[in-house]
């Protein structure tokens, strides 16, 4: 994977909740449970601190009445996840309130302290640090009847796999946050004739979060006409710094792609954009075509630093790009491009935004006098992925408006590519090509976002978050 000197926007890390709890008329029966069970609690602490969050521990509850209590801390701090850690038997009463009043998704631990019991030596003391299990089926239904998701994660303390998946549920939160209260930027205007490509406004914040900002290609031209020389001169430097320029790039071109990057990297801070997607036609050669045809190389490089950018005014897949790019599996723009029944591969990419920073060696920066299929000419970005696990990860809009995810894992694997300035990878789907073609084309649409490293786990954990329908293609 090749490396950029692209610095990388800050993302806020989640806010995830902890509380720990038992029943507390346990104490004076077994006066050495409860300090086990709140170094085990401790323990939990520790390990929470050591992902990518902020956590805020609410103690440890023994009745209802603490529950409330540590439901208001909870409250109060925003949390993006809360992770309730069952460390013995408690009732519902002590569960349900943390659930209802924080507004926060919940997390149940039952996390024993070793993998079994020593049934030689253990009592009913020993055995009640053991019993997290046991409430929760009573938990689960209890949530049920209240309208609660229930959501749980069992193994014990330093089970490596337990804390994979619990660390997914902390990921899936991260994202979660970063749609809430992402803005995402629209600029320009549809695509002709792609219908599906639009996409209901209304529905983005609906199901997902968050606020669509629609910009005007003029936004970008006045912050363009101010760009000075030595902005340009910087970006050009950076530019050589992260790409392999083909002798095709005409300067001029170069010249004009580096000031509409400055521009961009200007409309991102003054809207606060955080993802973006982009389309002009423009006619003639006039300002407007040139902006729009002069935005691959600003939006690739803003892609690689964490504000995912693509062309065809592809909204959805922007926000696809921004989900993958949060779970650390970069994103770049993708569709079909053509089937190889020779290799059993499915080769897929974009004239437009890439990646960067998921490339398999340095992207190339190649000059075309024609973008097939849209107005313009300049500079273009062609690269294949790194080699290796990947998701194709899609939003797909159904019939009534509903967003749903499209997720189909496999290996981009090494061979001839074409050399037209476009990304392209040749990805392996561990089936006939044609048969997975059509499978993903009746769930998904024109766009997508294709990122390193098998997510379909992560991204069902976020699915299930944001309560959305995800379709895995799997032929």
């Amino acid at each position: 994977m090749t490396a950029t000197v692209v610095p990388f926007r800050p993302v806020p890390r989640p806010v995830i909740g902890l509380v720990a709890g038992g029943l507390g008329a346990y104490w004076p029966q077994f006066p050495n449970l409860l300090p086990q069970l709140e170094r085990s609690a401790g323990t939990v602490a520790d390990r929470l601190g050591k992902l990518d969050a902020v956590v805020v521990d609410a103690g440890f509850i023994s009745d209802a009445p603490g529950a409330a209590r540590a439901a208001e801390v909870l409250r109060a701090a925003g949390c993006d996840l809360i992770v309730m850690f069952l460390t013995t038997y408690m009732t519902a009463t002590m569960v349900v309130p943390i659930a209802q009043r924080t507004g926060a998704p919940l997390l149940l631990l039952n996390l024993q302290p070793s993998e079994s019991m020593d049934h030689a030596t253990f009592g009913t003391g020993e055995w009640l640090a053991y019993c997290g299990c046991c409430p929760l089926p009573e938990v689960a239904n209890a949530f049920e009847r209240c309208g609660i998701a229930f959501r749980s994660v069992s193994g014990y303390l330093s089970d490596e796999r337990a804390w994979e998946r619990i660390a997914r549920w902390v990921r899936a939160a991260s994202v979660r946050k970063a749609l809430r209260n992402g803005r995402h930027g629209l600029m320009g205007h549809l695509y002709p004739g792609m219908y599906d490509v639009s996409t209901d406004l209304t529905f983005v914040p609906a199901m997902l979060g968050g606020h669509v900002e629609v910009l005007e290609m003029d936004d970008l031209r006045v912050l363009v006409a101010k760009v000075t020389a030595a902005e340009v001169a910087a970006k050009l430097d950076q530019v050589r710094s992260v790409f392999d320029i083909d002798p095709s790039v005409e300067g001029e071109d170069l010249d004009w792609a580096a000031r509409v990057s400055v521009g961009l990297d200007h409309l991102v801070e003054d809207f606060g954009i955080d993802s973006l997607a982009y389309y002009h036609r423009g006619l003639d050669g006039e300002l407007h075509e040139r902006l729009g045809a002069g935005l691959i190389l600003g939006a690739s490089l803003l892609t690689a630093a964490g504000v995912p950018a693509c062309g065809e005014y592809e909204l959805r897949t922007s926000l696809a790009m921004l989900i993958l790019d949060r779970l650390g599996a970069g994103g770049s723009f993708t569709e079909m491009q053509a089937l190889n029944f020779h290799d059993d591969v499915v080769e897929m990419g974009h004239d437009g935004p890439a990646h960067l920073a998921i490339s398999e060696g340095r992207p190339l920066l190649r000059g075309l006098g024609v973008f097939h299929g849209k107005r313009g000419w300049g500079v273009s970005v062609e690269f294949d992925v790194a080699h290796g696990p990947v998701t194709a990860f899609g939003i797909s809009q159904g019939r009534r408006g509903d967003l749903r995810f499209v997720v189909s894992e496999g290996t981009v694997r090494s061979g001839p590519l074409l050399q037209i300035g476009n990304t392209t990878s040749r990805v392996d789907f561990a089936c006939d090509p044609g048969v997975w073609c059509d499978a993903w084309s009746a769930q998904s649409a024109h766009h997508w976002a294709l990122g390193t490293g098998h997510r379909s786990a992560e991204l069902a954990a976020l699915a299930e978050l944001l309560e959305i329908e995800m379709v895995v293609v799997a032929p």
